[in-house]
């Protein structure tokens, strides 16, 4: 899981950004600038940091304050917004969508309206580079864990975004669909990675981490002391 070249990547900027989910304030007065390229989010359950990973994902809107991904508002420029961000789910049912591997990767491409036989090449080098050519034609709910999530990162990637932001993409997988998983996520330098994650080690991979509790973020910084701070917060 060693990661590849620095990659130059965007800033990601939220200033004063809270989030309410009905009455429950969920992400509280949050400013950050992060332009590293590996992002890890630590916290406990309930912390904030998939509220953190799912504004800057535009899946949830600012309450108050302002956010900026790459120079791109997620509610304003919606359309390039889409086109920048890929974002992965812990459980990749929640990604699958089409009949079979090869259709619901091709799915990814329909808003890039490309001649039939460029998506099909596209197809078909992506199930190639995450080990799913052979199952192109089968059952996508058929699938292992390990493959469901594959292809869901495989969909999320097919489009080439600027940014991936992965929520416990590791979550429900055993260590060798993990490692694989993570290697995926880290091995590529040409994009930026948030990464929300309990997995520690996996954490410690990357060139910042931010630590959320009770919905706000109380530190940055370099992975070894950020990760030590949120490990002294759990000791008895």
């Amino acid at each position: 899981m060693t990661p590849g070249a620095a990659a130059s990547p965007g800033i990601l900027t939220l200033t004063h950004a809270s989030v309410h989910l009905g009455d429950q304030l969920a992400l509280d007065d949050v400013s950050v600038n992060l332009d590293q390229p590996r992002i890890a989010v630590i916290g406990s359950n309930g912390s904030g940091k998939s509220t953190f990973a799912r504004l800057l994902g535009g899946l949830v809107t600012a309450s108050a304050g302002t956010v900026s991904v790459h120079g791109l508002d997620p509610t304003r420029q919606s359309t390039e917004f889409r086109r920048a961000v890929g974002f992965i789910f812990s459980n990749p049912d929640a990604q699958i969508i089409m009949p079979t591997v090869a259709e619901d990767a091709a799915f990814s491409l329909r808003a890039d309206r490309l001649r039939k036989a460029e998506s099909a090449a596209r197809v078909t080098a992506a199930l190639e580079r995450f080990g799913l050519a052979d199952l192109a034609d089968r059952p996508a709910h058929d699938l292992s864990g390990g493959q469901k999530q594959l292809l869901a990162l495989c969909g999320a990637l097919i489009r080439e975004p600027r940014l991936v932001i992965a929520d416990e993409p590791t979550a429900y997988l055993d260590a060798r669909n993990s490692r694989l998983i993570a290697d995926h996520l880290l091995g590529d330098a040409s994009r930026q990675l948030v990464l929300v994650t309990h997995d520690l080690a996996l954490a410690a991979c990357c060139d910042v981490a931010v630590l959320f509790e009770g919905g706000r973020m109380i530190a940055s910084g370099h992975p070894t002391e950020i990760i030590g701070r949120y490990e002294s917060s759990l000791a008895c």
